[in-house]
Formats: structure tokens, C-alpha cells, sequence
């Protein structure tokens, strides 16, 4: 039995199904209570209790669900909370003091709030309701005039930013999510072309051909759509044991080897330095940690003679892009990542079609 075209459009407003795990629902709510609660307390201890100005305006809320629950959306990101808040907080001023209808100052005041985000590339949507409440927050609002700007919007929003910073680098939460600028050379790109399919500047060109703006950064887009590939990939060979597709010539320190000498191999001049700055943030800057001090022990790692389809987890839930492969003396004999996992997949469907030609 076919449906009616009404019930069809009424089905497309039921939502999707939520694949955030309970336990990250609960960290964002977390965090947002503590960004709030934040901020507010910082208000009051700034201006007392009799202060004219709000202590916390309508807009945090709204940030909040984006700094803490979305923190990997491009529309939370630090720039777009401060300069859309900043930058809408002045449009909705100066509408609000040169048009006299509330109506009509508002309406233009959220337009131009988006043309702006949109030059300034920091589109942020609670900044709309920065700038209405710039036009319709009253008198109270209405009296501090571009001092609205500064106080309260510059300052809780640095507050709620910083609490997120701070909330997000102790619960082990990638923020800022900036995507990685890789400058890959031309023979880098073809060489990635070669092996995954299709590379980022691919990727950037469909986003670029498109009308709407994606709530998603570039980066993250283009690793979905390699572990999908993985996925799809892996399905179809079983057979393939991590030791087919893993790199064998792999560097390794042990433990006590010193921090500044990994440095010097991973960031070449800016080694000593990052060494040193390290040490001084943790008050020690004349001692030379060693990599067992620094490295992260809880890592997910693989043997030779597991599937392939057991990395597909691990690179997809735990953002990992490297996975050791360990013998069972538990000795690092090689390295996979997923660019090396595509290729395997790549090699293994090229002998396949030869075979059956």
C-alpha cells in the first residue's frame, strides 16, 4: 500500500536517529552547565550584584549547545563564536539607534549580522540573536549603547570560550577542531590519488560546487569519507591479515630515549624550543623529560595475523591514525595507517581483476 503524498511530507519532519553515546551526551550537558554557570559567576564577580548590565544574555545559551555538544562544527569554532558575537552586537547597535521602527531595525539588523559573519567567515547563529536583543532588549540594553558590545557580549563570550577550551582539554575533547592544513606537494597528491581514490582538494572542489553551506569541516568530511571507503573495502576481504597491508620499516625509541631528541626528528628546528617551552610550563625548564614521561600508554594495537576489518573501528571511534602492530612478545613490528590500509585494499583488487581476466 502506497502512502499519500501528506503523510510522505509529515514522515520527512520525524528526526533522525541520534548516534552520540550516552556517555558524550552527558559530558556536553556537563560542560554546558559548567560554561554557563561559568560565565554568569564571572559576570558578577566583574560588576556586583546591582549591576545594569546583564549577567548572562539569552545568545550564551545558544553558544553553549554549539561550544559543547557540536564542538567539532565549524560554526563553534573560537573565531566564529568571537568575531560573529562581536560583529553582530555592533550591526544590531547602530540599527537600533539610526531606524526607528523595532520591526524593521530587527530584520535588518539579523540580515546584515549574516552578510557580515559571511565576509568575515565567522557564521555563528546564536550571533542573530545577539543582534535582535541588541534591537529589542529594552531600555536597559538600549542605554549602554555601543558599550552593549564590550558589556556583555566581548566578555561573555571570551568567558563561555574559555571555559570551553578549558572543559574540553581536561575531558580529552579535540577543540579547537581545526582541520589539518596540509600542503601536500604535487606529487603528494597524485601519489594520494593514486592510493585512497580521491584527495582533499577533491573534496574542496564538490563543497565548492555546492549551494549551501555544510555544517562540516573539510577534513572531517574527507575522513568519513575514507572510512567509509574502508569500510566498503574491508567487507569484501576478510582474507586480508593486518601484516598484508602494514608498513615493516617503522622507527621506534624505547622509553628512556630524551624528548628533545624525538622533537628535533618530528618538528626539525622548532625541536629545542617546543622542548624548552614544554619544560617551563611545568616549571622545569633546565630538566630533559625522556619519551616515557610524555607518551600516551593507552593506545589500540593490532597483531600481525588479525583481520583487517579490526582496524576499521579503531581509525573510524577512536581517531586514531596510526595503529601499532605488535608480535607477541609485544614488539612494534609495524605500522598501519589508514592511507596504507586503502592501499593494501587498492593492491589486493588489482590482483583480483588481473586474476580473473
Amino acid at each position: 500500500m502506497s502512502r499519500s503524498p501528506a503523510l510522505g511530507w509529515l514522515a520527512s519532519f520525524l528526526p533522525a536517529p541520534v548516534t552520540v553515546k550516552w556517555h558524550e551526551r552527558a559530558r556536553s550537558c556537563l560542560g554546558a552547565l559548567l560554561g554557563i554557570a561559568f560565565t554568569g559567576g564571572l559576570m558578577y564577580l566583574l560588576l556586583g550584584p546591582v549591576a545594569n548590565i546583564p549577567l548572562l544574555v539569552a545568545p550564551m545559551g545558544a553558544s553553549a549547545v554549539l561550544l559543547f555538544a557540536v564542538p567539532a562544527s565549524p560554526l563553534a569554532q573560537p573565531w566564529s563564536i568571537i568575531g560573529g558575537s562581536l560583529v553582530s552586537a555592533t550591526v544590531g547597535v547602530t540599527c537600533a539607534m539610526l531606524i526607528g521602527d523595532p520591526t524593521l531595525a530587527a530584520a535588518l539588523a539579523v540580515a546584515l549580522s549574516i552578510s557580515d559573519m559571511f565576509a568575515l567567515r565567522c557564521v555563528h547563529p546564536p550571533s542573530g540573536a545577539v543582534a535582535l536583543t541588541a534591537v529589542l532588549g529594552g531600555p536597559v540594553i538600549h542605554a549602554l549603547g555601543y558599550r552593549f558590545v564590550l558589556e556583555p557580549i566581548a566578555i561573555q563570550s571570551a568567558a563561555l570560550l574559555f571555559a570551553a577550551l578549558v572543559y574540553h582539554a581536561a575531558t580529552g575533547h579535540r577543540y579547537p577542531h581545526a582541520g589539518r592544513q596540509d600542503r601536500a606537494t604535487p606529487s603528494q597528491a597524485a601519489d594520494e590519488a593514486a592510493r585512497v581514490g580521491f584527495t582533499r582538494e577533491d573534496v574542496k572542489a564538490v563543497l565548492g560546487r555546492r549551494d549551501a553551506l555544510l555544517d562540516i569541516d573539510t577534513d572531517d568530511l574527507y575522513s568519513l569519507l575514507r572510512e567509509t571507503q574502508l569500510q566498503a573495502f574491508s567487507r569484501s576481504f576478510n582474507e586480508l591479515r593486518c601484516e598484508d597491508v602494514m608498513s615493516r620499516h617503522v622507527v621506534s625509541v624505547s622509553p628512556g630515549t630524551r624528548a628533545d631528541f624525538v622533537d628535533r626528528r618530528s618538528f626539525g628546528a622548532l625541536g629545542p624550543i617546543l622542548n624548552y617551552f614544554d619544560g617551563w610550563l611545568r616549571g622545569d625548564a633546565l630538566r630533559t623529560s625522556n619519551v616515557g614521561s610524555v607518551m600516551t600508554v593507552d593506545v589500540c594495537t593490532v597483531a600481525p595475523t588479525d583481520p583487517i576489518t579490526e582496524l576499521v573501528p579503531m581509525f573510524a571511534n577512536f581517531g586514531h591514525h596510526h595503529i601499532p602492530v605488535l608480535d607477541r612478545a609485544g614488539r612494534v613490528v609495524g605500522m598501519i595507517t589508514q592511507v596504507d590500509l586503502i592501499s593494501g585494499l587498492y593492491r589486493q583488487t588489482a590482483t583480483r581483476a588481473r586474476e580473473a581476466a
